[in-house]
């Protein structure tokens, strides 16, 4: 593992780089998902899948930004899939942006996902380690990632960061983040989904919704690159993840570009959303 933590390190380093001085225009290629990618997609995706081709630990990767699943080593122990570079469309505003990284054992799964890093591109950069049982805040400082902080959510939070189409909601799904709203949640989005989970973390609490849509009812944000990840982030940190009814990591995957309704949040915030969603199935 700590090979797979040193590459994504050397990888921020130069997606750093990418970020302050790439192009920040369209490509000609859609990803899988017919999404327009951006030339910082591309660079950024190149740059990780040549640092992890390195390591004899990884048997395969996938990436948010191509089709299949790429065989590096068939004895190797860890899968990973990665969003290189989520919200890229934001750099052109310069607003943060970030990389995603769930590491998986046997196959990509949710039930099998093993520990997960995340690193904000901001003012600061910033890596967080998820192993299951802690969640870790380093930042870099003079070209070295250096350790600052636990991070652990209390049971209720502030904050609320509703995604997805307004105009698409469900009626019930309305009515809960209204009721958030009049509980005196402050509104926290950024339209990143790294920044606007980072922040309710580091503030304590919250929920981050993105849910199934009257246009998308399985959700936009994809299981393996976004969802996943950030379940074990949340609880690694005491938190909770759900689709609306069950823990979101026990969500079936048929395919590596499968999407998932998702909450995440600290306890009391996702306790309600579970309450909701069990009425309105």
């Amino acid at each position: 593992m700590n090979e797979i933590i040193e590459a994504i390190k050397i990888a921020t380093l130069e997606i750093q780089e990418i970020i302050i001085t790439g192009d920040t225009g369209k490509s000609d290629n859609q990803n899988s998902t017919g999404d327009t990618q951006l030339k910082l997609d591309i660079a950024s995706d190149i740059v990780i899948e040549r640092e992890f081709k390195k390591l004899s630990c990884i048997k395969e990767i996938v990436s948010e930004e191509q089709d299949d699943i790429v065989k590096i080593n068939e004895n190797g122990k860890y899968l990973i899939a990665y969003d290189p570079l989520d919200g890229s469309s934001l750099v052109d505003v310069n607003l943060s942006v970030g990389s995603i990284y769930g590491i998986y054992e046997n196959d990509f799964t949710g039930a099998n996902i093993v520990a997960s890093i995340y690193v904000v591109f901001g003012p600061r950069v910033e890596m967080v380690i998820a192993d299951g049982k802690t969640l870790k805040m380093y930042r870099l400082q003079k070209g070295e990632f250096v350790y600052i902080q636990d991070i652990k959510l209390e049971e209720k939070g502030k904050l609320q960061a509703p995604g997805s189409t307004q105009q698409c909601w469900y009626p019930h799904h309305k009515t809960m983040i209204d009721a958030f709203f009049a509980d005196g949640y402050r509104l926290r989005y950024s339209g990143g989904m790294v920044p606007d989970l980072h922040q309710i973390l580091l503030k304590g609490g919250g929920l981050f919704s993105y849910p199934g849509t009257s246009d998308k009812p399985k959700g936009k944000l994809r299981q393996l690159f976004e969802v996943f990840p950030f379940a074990f982030t949340y609880k690694s940190a005491g938190g909770q993840a759900t689709d609306g009814i069950n823990d979101v990591l026990e969500v079936p995957t048929t395919h590596i570009h499968d999407t998932s309704p998702c909450f995440f949040g600290s306890n009391y915030e996702i306790n309600i959303v579970k309450e909701v969603y069990s009425k309105n199935v």
